[in-house]
């Protein structure tokens, strides 16, 4: 990894959960020294990328990353291409439904919403989602580029008990999500929660994200996924026309015989 990327890397480890971050803490989460890593963070606030809270002494994340987020929704509107379609999902399914968007090798949390329906909910605290223990994973390893699944090979961490850490386990996986059209996760990232996804495409007609649906698994019974499915399914195609592109035939045919039989929710009175 470069000097410029390490510098840039640890902007990852901001979050909502954790806005502002001490260069001790810093050091600790990268892994690094605390003259290269204070030699980065330098740099990051340099280039307005982060900013010291001048209480705190802390550092969290700086003014010219909001001006680019603005552009970059401006010129590539992804986030408002979603909304809709989430609010959507979300009162029909009545679980906590987000979408993700792909960048190289990195599946990142583009935006979410949860269903006020049940107290007890799924929330959503990942910025980015590994490839082997979650359905949004699981659904770019299916859909997206080849080089994914040797990416993710190579990052095989143990959540839980039940995700998956094996190559050709993980091959399985992929493979029963193109068959399905539809990638599911149980367990595989956080316990009690079953999530299921499909692929988004852009204007390019390339896989460009994943819509999802994640409940708590004791409530995932097969009529809900069967009805989820059915919803996924438009909220792709909706989400995939914001987007400038549209689903392809072949995975249209997957929905086609996944859903037979099937009827879609309905909404929430």
């Amino acid at each position: 990894m470069s000097s410029a990327a390490k510098t840039l890397d640890l902007l990852s480890h901001f979050s909502e959960t954790r806005p502002e971050i001490g260069l001790s803490q810093l050091c600790r989460l990268a892994g690094r020294d605390k003259a290269t890593t204070y030699r980065h963070v330098q740099a990051l606030e340099a280039a307005g990328f982060v900013e010291q809270n001048p209480a705190s002494r802390a550092y969290r994340l700086g003014p010219a990353l909001l001006q680019l987020a603005q552009l970059r929704e401006r010129t590539v509107p992804r986030k408002a291409g979603v909304e809709q379609p989430l609010k959507d999902l979300a009162a029909v399914s009545g679980e906590t439904v987000h979408a993700t968007i792909l960048s190289g090798t990195v599946l990142y949390a583009l935006a979410q919403v949860e269903s006020v329906r049940h107290s007890a909910r799924v929330l959503i605290d990942v910025q980015t989602f590994p490839f082997h223990a979650t359905a949004s994973g699981i659904c770019a390893l299916a859909f997206g580029p080849p080089d994914l699944m040797d990416h993710a090979v190579r990052n095989l961490t143990r959540f839980t008990s039940e995700t998956v850490i094996d190559a050709d386990a993980l091959a399985l996986e992929a493979a029963a999500a193109q068959k399905l059209g539809f990638a599911h996760s149980s367990g595989g990232y956080e316990r009690d929660v079953h999530s299921v996804a499909a692929p988004v495409f852009d204007q390019t007609a390339q896989f460009a994200g994943t819509v999802t649906v994640a409940g708590v698994a004791a409530r995932m019974t097969e009529p809900l996924i069967d009805a989820i499915h059915a919803q996924l399914a438009e909220a792709s195609r909706e989400i995939s026309r914001n987007w400038g592109g549209r689903v392809p035939p072949e995975i249209e045919a997957a929905w086609t015989d996944t859903l037979a039989g099937t009827q879609a929710l309905e909404p929430a009175q």
